[in-house]
């Protein structure tokens, strides 16, 4: 079998109260706002918006995923859609998405982020399993027919494993110092797989 790992195109779809689309530029200052936060900065951000000034964070963390569709990287804004009826969503919870689509086949890994004050409401969990649920999906539906997702996060970030649990991704093992920060030290992160086959979470 060989690596299909092509361009994208992007989707909008619902999930309950929650609208996922791609970003745009006018994400900016939301964004901005986002990468103000300690933990999505430490643990979320990408070594190039932590190198990046204050005032250019939200910018540059919208650069490589506005185009990411185009190189086999599906990056969703989860916005609120009991704020708008248009396809813009409402206020931006946070973002989901799947890299490396196909770069091994059928497989694909994911991560996320949810803004400070709407944590704590299952949105997260609902929305990688929303978006699990689409990569499953087989291309003639709609979907990516992959086989295979997985993630993983530090280990000491609880609230993750929390997320990656409740959205039916399986703890399969701890992967050793594998994330390190800008300032040198190095932490074991923790890692989790879905499977097309997996039960499907319920709610």
């Amino acid at each position: 079998m060989t690596s299909r790992h092509l361009a994208l195109a992007p989707v909008t779809f619902e999930a309950g109260d929650l609208l996922l689309r791609p970003f745009d530029e006018d994400d900016e200052p939301a964004v901005a706002e986002a990468m103000r936060d300690p933990g999505i900065l430490r643990w979320a951000a990408g070594q190039a918006v932590l190198e990046a000034p204050e005032a250019e964070r939200g910018r540059r963390w919208l650069e490589s995923r506005i185009t990411g569709w185009e190189v086999g990287n599906a990056v969703l804004a989860v916005t609120d859609i009991a704020e708008s009826s248009d396809t813009a969503g409402g206020a931006l919870l946070g973002a989901v998405s799947l890299r490396d689509v196909n770069r091994i086949p059928d497989q694909a890994v994911t991560a996320y982020w949810v803004t400070p004050r709407f944590r704590g409401r299952g949105i997260g969990s609902r929305a990688l399993d929303a978006v699990a649920r689409w990569a499953f999906t087989p291309s003639i539906g709609g979907g990516l027919g992959l086989h295979r997702l997985t993630l993983n996060h530090v280990v000491i970030n609880t609230a993750s494993c929390r997320v990656a649990a409740k959205a039916g991704f399986q703890l399969e093992g701890t992967m050793r110092e594998e994330f390190v920060e800008p300032t040198g030290r190095r932490h074991d992160s923790h890692l989790h797989a879905r499977l097309a086959t997996d039960r499907t979470p319920e709610g």
